[in-house]
């Protein structure tokens, strides 16, 4: 199908391959290549529109913008057809992200001006919200670290995107990747241009209060994310989340799934209504989330230093081998034996020799056992065996020897 966009057409649709409208005669491509198929969204500024390329073999999707301003006045009139000049300008700088979309073409044609960007396959944020339902803390997460490196790169190149709210965010359906669209109502600044009151502009639910004031700062897009935050966590209007009598936003009475102190720290941060208490960059924002650990995957505090273990896999050290005791009664016998043998060569008295083999200087006596001297002698050896016996055989502790 062909879609006509001359505005007030009685009948836009027109047969595939039509060149020219046939209820109004008008033309039906634009810049002889690109096709409008049918309208997806309609603005105070203009008409948005699905289209095909047809100067492409495969006649990719691309979109259609139309500048049809429709507020009154001069003066309003002259400022939306700056704003539409500004969103193509912004496009053809910042769409050389990957997730911002491509401006393919600027160009008027019968009087109306219009710009052709890269069509992004996906629902927006809002649409998604509406089909499932409240988001969880994890889903949260995902948005804020997929798409703040993205408001950091417009940031850096001094842009405002100053309508940040969850129908200009699109989830691209092949691989989930988050787009910023809708650059129509973004702001230059530069140097000391970025604290000079300019255009209350934005969508009331969600723009700070330093931009309804026409000062926009960065920390005002900070702000419009924390708000699409909280009403993707309730399925809210941000209207009905902040309590104008308390003047204090009261998000977490709607929350239906549980939500960390930790990212609800960080959201409060974000939603702060005075500029200076909230966070002022973007790497301000991406540090608070990096030094967290999503809930259940915190590292916890290690303990105490213990003695080292050994691994796991390691194989457990054999016992001990046991000492196996000889027989007790055997073992002492074989001591005993040698213990009497030493003995018997110190205390059994020597056999005496005939008296013809008495030397000269030999003198009579008393047998060696019967002599003092020799009693001693014997109890001291006594002793000494006893003490190697009880080292031996665990025998108690040998008598005290007799007193001479």
């Amino acid at each position: 199908m062909s879609y006509c966009l001359t505005p007030n057409c009685p009948t836009p649709q027109n047969p595939q391959g039509t060149n020219f409208c046939l209820s109004c005669g008008s033309k039906l491509l634009l810049k002889e290549r690109y096709r409008a198929i049918k309208p997806i969204g309609q603005g105070g500024f203009g008409r948005t529109f699905l289209a095909v390329d047809e100067d492409k073999p495969s006649k990719p999707p691309c979109v259609i913008k139309q500048f049809y301003p429709q507020a009154q006045g001069t003066s309003t009139v002259q400022k939306a057809v700056e704003l539409f000049n500004q969103e193509a300008m912004r496009l053809d700088e910042l769409g050389k992200h990957p997730q911002i979309p491509e401006l393919l073409a600027y160009f008027t044609q019968e009087d109306r001006q219009y710009l052709v960007q890269e069509f992004i396959d996906g629902q927006n944020l809002g649409q998604e919200l509406a089909d499932n339902g409240a988001y969880s803390e994890t889903q949260i997460r995902q948005l804020l670290d997929d798409l703040l490196p993205v408001l950091q790169f417009v940031h850096e190149r001094q842009v405002i995107h100053r309508d940040i709210k969850p129908e200009n965010i699109i989830r691209r359906k092949r691989d989930r990747k988050l787009f910023l669209v809708d650059f129509g109502a973004s702001k230059v600044v530069t140097g000391t241009a970025l604290y000079k009151p300019g255009t209350s502009i934005g969508s009331p639910e969600y723009v700070a209060p330093e931009q309804v004031r026409g000062q926009a700062i960065f920390a005002s897009d900070i702000y419009s994310l924390g708000v699409t935050c909280i009403h993707l966590l309730t399925q809210v209007s941000p209207f009905d989340l902040y309590d104008i009598n308390e003047d204090a936003w009261i998000w977490r009475q709607y929350l239906t799934s549980k939500l960390s102190d930790e990212l609800g720290k960080i959201l409060d941060k974000m939603l702060e209504t005075t500029p200076s208490q909230r966070y002022q960059s973007v790497n301000e924002v991406l540090k608070a989330l990096n030094s967290q650990a999503m809930p259940g995957n915190k590292v916890s505090v290690p303990p105490a230093p213990q003695m080292p273990m050994p691994p796991k896999a390691a194989a457990p050290s054999p016992p001990p081998t046991p000492v196996v005791k000889a027989p007790a009664t055997p073992f002492k016998s074989n001591i005993d034996n040698e213990l009497a043998e030493v003995s018997s060569q110190f205390l059994t008295p020597a056999q005496p020799k005939s008296q013809n083999q008495k030397t000269p200087n030999q003198q009579a006596a008393s047998p060696p056992s019967t002599s003092p001297s020799s009693a001693k002698s014997k109890s001291q050896v006594e002793l000494e065996l006893e003490e190697l016996k009880s080292q031996f055989l665990g025998s108690p502790t040998p008598k005290n020897p007799p007193q001479s």
